[in-house]
């Protein structure tokens, strides 16, 4: 059975992976008949957000992995014990945790950092010639890992003109898209898609997700 990388980054859109991105994820995953591997990076959320109130939670703390386990329903590895032959692709579900805990885009921007496990992995992926997705936010990740690369890497965030400029100031091109399209760059087998960076609702996130999940199975 084809088995798809499910890379998580806590559980929460404020402070870790989008609930709805993540589930939605997984249920293309398995309507295409594949198995999702789950995993998440073994470290301390970057803060942890009171998703009633939206206020930050001082002095207390989460474990990312055991956070993404939630969603998983306890089914998760450790990101830095997989490696690109146990999978045949990889996704990244949004929400800030992939731009707080994955990396630091969400404080840092261009200038951001990557976790050296995720960078790792994908490295990998890419190395394999296996195909990749990122929704909503994670993008701008991938677009500090392929920054600099030629010809540049093409993905999408949305429409938002602000970020867009930044992930093109990091090296990439940014591809202007509608919440139920993707954006496919063929030459690194990496499909993108807006997601909750423009959806009004669950339904079109799901437009979205479950094309970039069949296509970026297609480029396998």
């Amino acid at each position: 059975m084809i088995k798809v990388g499910v890379v998580l980054a806590g559980c929460g859109v404020y402070d870790g992976s989008e609930i709805h991105e993540a589930v939605l994820t997984l249920l293309a995953i398995a309507k295409a008949g594949a198995e999702a591997v789950c995993m998440a990076p073994d470290m301390e959320q970057m803060h942890v957000i009171n998703h009633f109130s939206g206020q930050t939670e001082d002095g207390c703390s989460r474990n990312v992995l055991v956070e993404s386990a939630r969603i998983a329903r306890g089914q998760i590895l450790d990101i830095a014990t997989v490696k690109a032959d146990d999978i045949d692709a990889l996704v990244f579900p949004g929400g800030y945790g992939a731009a707080k805990n994955l990396c630091d885009f969400a404080v840092q921007g261009a200038d951001c950092t990557v976790n050296e496990q995720v960078k790792r992995l994908v490295a990998e992926m890419l190395a394999a010639e296996k195909p990749l997705a990122g929704i909503c936010i994670a993008p701008a990740m991938l677009a500090k890992i392929l920054g600099q690369q030629q010809p540049p890497a093409t993905l999408t965030i949305g429409t938002d003109r602000d970020t867009a400029a930044t992930l093109d100031s990091m090296g990439v091109k940014h591809v202007a898209c509608p919440v139920d399209e993707v954006v496919v760059d063929k030459q690194r087998k990496l499909v993108t898609t807006p997601a909750y960076m423009l959806a009004d609702n669950i339904a079109q996130v799901a437009v979205g997700i479950d094309k970039a999940i069949k296509l970026m199975l297609k480029l396998r």
